[in-house]
């Protein structure tokens, strides 16, 4: 029995292949087609307690699988009592007898044009097998022969998809998100699992996976062959992602300043209600009436005030101790940081776009500007995880209004850094959506609904109104 198997291992593993790639969840309207079934046509010697499944090249309407149109008879066309189904990725029927099929007998198994894709397209023609049994049932467990990416494996590519080879063909009802799972630690990986016939599955993650991290996979004794015996014994493996290698600069160094979402030299405003998620603080030149519109609540003493619309802590020079040091400390932080930023060298591109970046796309780099920089559409940075994005500014940023700042791929807005050196500063009009860390030489002014998802670090004011400021993740 196992050289039945062995015999169309070949061919099933290439139709799995072919159906788990060219399947997306949509026939198009696309005529299905039978790309396999199991047993195959003409087999021998095959288990009495065998499920008979085929396996199709589209997704298909499980409404339309029925005993009816997916029919298994024996001698004299005697219908064989059972249920049919349709898999749990849509790309298989499975027609399970209600008791052991007969002993050397042949059975003739039929799927009827009554049977359609998800879309409604009918398979052209019935498609029509026999196959004949052995004397016993299949009573051997299988097990998984092997899996791609290997246990242990390293600098895996991060459009990879998990999958494993099974010593024999597997019942597809039991293939399914809890069957078979792949985690990052605790965390699960969305995605699809295909496995049509099943002598491969494969988990098909939605998104690209995350690099240089650890990936666990398993496949649960819940899965079983098309005889009902279940998997041997559960099968875990971990492979790990490859490391990107980082483009643009090196990230600025904020020191202290990096632990606030808005630290500025002469004052903060807002008016009501804003919403603030980190930290604010203003520099030791001024004081907590600085900082206005926020309703702050101080007790006596303390190191630092909230408020309502901010969620974290307020610092000023006249809290208790050590909160004057610590602010000057990170102003001189930011500061440095300013500078730093200002005097990196070999830039990438110099004016590029004559400064205005509405609705261009940037790869990560250097950028330089002598003059300002205007962004009246959507502006997108397209990069990896660890890329960074460095604009040296001599003029001012002024984005109109409902425009956005948009990461594709998997840029974070802590490696995008706008050192603005501009007179006038730093101006994201109503409803307009940015991102990054801004250190501006002037004012920072964020206009009515706009938001942030990183850090206002001014040399003067940062000015808000009604405005969603949240710090970056670490």
């Amino acid at each position: 029995m196992k050289k039945l198997f062995a015999g169309i291992f070949t061919i099933m593993l290439l139709a799995t292949f072919m159906v788990s790639c060219g399947s997306s969840g949509s026939s198009s309207g696309a005529t299905p087609a039978v790309v396999v079934v199991f047993p195959a046509s003409a087999a021998v010697n095959v288990p009495i307690n065998v499920k008979v499944t085929a396996s199709f090249d589209i997704v298909m309407n499980a409404s339309s699988v029925s005993a009816s149109t997916f029919t298994l008879k024996g001698p004299g066309g005697a219908t064989v009592a059972g249920t049919a189904t349709l898999s749990p990725d849509g790309l298989s029927a499975v027609y399970i007898p209600s008791a052991n099929l007969a002993a050397f007998t042949v059975y003739t198994a039929t799927l009827t044009t009554d049977i359609e894709g998800l879309e409604g397209a009918s398979l052209a023609a019935d498609h029509v097998w026999s196959f004949t049994t052995g004397a016993t049932p299949d009573t051997t467990a299988p097990t998984v022969l092997s899996t791609v990416p290997a246990s242990g494996a390293i600098a895996v590519a991060l459009d990879t998809n998990v999958t494993a080879a099974f010593s024999e063909a597997m019942d597809p009802l039991t293939i399914n998100g809890t069957s078979i799972t792949l985690k990052i630690g605790s965390a699960g990986v969305v995605g699809a699992v295909t496995a049509p016939l099943a002598t491969a599955v494969t988990f098909n993650p939605t998104a690209p996976l995350a690099p240089n991290t650890v990936y666990t996979a398993t496949i649960r004794t819940l899965v079983k062959d098309v005889a009902g015996n279940a998997l041997a014994t559960e099968r875990t493996w971990s492979f790990t992602t490859r490391v990107l290698s980082a483009l643009g600069p090196s990230p600025i160094n904020l020191g202290l300043a990096g632990t606030y979402a808005i630290l500025a030299g002469t004052g903060i405003s807002t008016v009501p209600i804003s919403a603030v998620t980190g930290n604010m603080g203003v520099s030791s030149a001024v004081t907590s009436t600085a900082i206005t519109g926020f309703n702050l609540i101080y007790a006596p003493l303390s190191e630092s005030a909230t408020s309502t619309q901010v969620t974290g802590l307020v610092y000023a020079s006249d809290y208790a101790v050590p909160t004057p040091a610590n602010l000057t400390t990170a102003v001189a932080n930011s500061l440095t940081a300013y500078t730093a930023a200002a005097g990196l060298p070999l830039p990438t591109a110099t004016e590029l776009y004559s400064g205005n970046l509405s609705g261009r796309t940037i790869p990560p780099g250097l950028y330089k500007w002598g003059t300002d920089i205007l962004i009246n559409d959507d502006l997108t940075l397209a990069g990896n995880d660890n890329d960074v994005w460095v604009f040296q500014i001599a003029g001012n940023v002024a984005m109109a209004a409902n425009k956005n700042v948009i990461l594709s791929g998997t840029a974070l807005p802590k490696n995008v850094f706008w050192q603005v050196a501009g007179g006038t500063g730093v101006n994201v009009n109503a409803g307009s959506h940015f991102v990054g860390i801004v250190m501006a030489a002037k004012q920072i002014n964020m206009g009515t609904g706009s938001s942030i998802v990183g850090r206002l670090l001014s040399q003067t004011a940062v000015n808000i109104q009604s405005s969603t400021i949240t710090e970056p993740a670490p």
